[in-house]
């Protein structure tokens, strides 16, 4: 163990573990609010190298100032253990409430190699269920059926803007990233065929300049295809692109939230509800 925690600490021997998620394994110090208990354990591929893309909101940016190891993610920090000490903390009694494991992909050439290897570790020497956030621009169809073959059950895909304008604003060819937006539609297209309906989805960003129509636009285009949504409010992170744009509004947030909701579990969809001139959702 003493050889290993001294070199490089790349994956897919090492792995970030959100705070929430260290804290849970008992890797940082710390207590949960109320005692609330995290049921699903998050980590996050890890390279000297850093992530080849440059998203404007990402912490983990290419351009972003500071040395891969000490940048934020989504606000937190993600302390990196070797995956030997992650596999031993998840078969302690103290970790017996986690229900799911989320793997995250970044942007780089090794990722499915190593997502692969680690999935099929904690399939082999855990008992709880595995997830993985891919990467669609590295991957294609025949990918996802060797994640399904290395034990993973569900998959999401960070598709984040509503818009291909907005797509391409942040993510693509205007701030000199390899994301394409239709690469992450036929994306979710293949997931919906391999994982099947309600095993695979979206994450989307409410607040990046969309209005409410075009987001609910867009987590019906995921629902039609089997999927649902995981819907985050764009706050923003130090040092990134849009360090200094505000926050979503949270009413926005919350109308959008609620038509997500609806959408999701097939309680409304996009075509009954009503927008102002604005865009703003007025009937769900």
């Amino acid at each position: 163990m003493a050889d290993l925690e001294c070199r490089v600490k790349d994956s897919p021997d090492f792995v970030k573990l959100s705070l929430a998620a260290a804290m849970t394994l008992r890797l940082a110090s710390g207590i949960f609010y109320r005692d609330a208990k995290l049921y699903c354990l998050n980590l996050l591929l890890t390279y000297n190298q850093g992530c080849s893309a440059n998203c404007s909101y990402c912490g983990l940016a290419r351009e972003r100032a500071g040395d891969y190891e000490d940048k934020s993610f989504i606000r937190v920090d993600w302390p990196t253990h070797s995956l030997d000490t992650v596999i031993e903390r998840l078969n302690k009694d103290y970790a017996a409430h986690v229900e799911r494991i989320c793997i995250s992909m970044i942007t780089h050439k090794k990722a499915l190699e190593d997502t692969l290897i680690v999935a099929k570790r904690l399939k082999e020497e855990t008992d709880i269920p595995i997830s993985v956030l891919v990467n669609p621009t590295i991957i294609n169809e025949a990918d996802f059926i060797e994640l399904k073959k290395a034990g993973v059950e569900m998959v999401g895909i960070a598709v984040d803007a509503a818009t291909e304008e907005i797509f391409d604003e942040n993510r693509g060819s205007r701030v000199k990233g390899p994301h394409k937006w239709e690469r992450y539609w036929e994306a979710l297209a293949e997931a919906s065929r391999i994982f099947g309906k309600n095993n695979f989805g979206s994450h989307l960003i409410s607040g990046l300049g969309e209005n409410e129509r075009e987001m609910a636009a867009a987590i019906q285009r995921v629902r039609d295809l089997g999927g649902r949504t995981h819907l985050f409010s764009f706050h923003p992170e130090e040092g990134s692109r849009l360090a200094e744009e505000s926050p979503c509004d949270v009413g926005q947030y919350r109308r959008i939230q609620l038509a997500r909701y609806l959408i999701d579990y097939d309680h409304s969809d996009f075509t009954r509800m009503a927008f102002d001139d604005e865009g703003r959702i007025t009937d769900f």
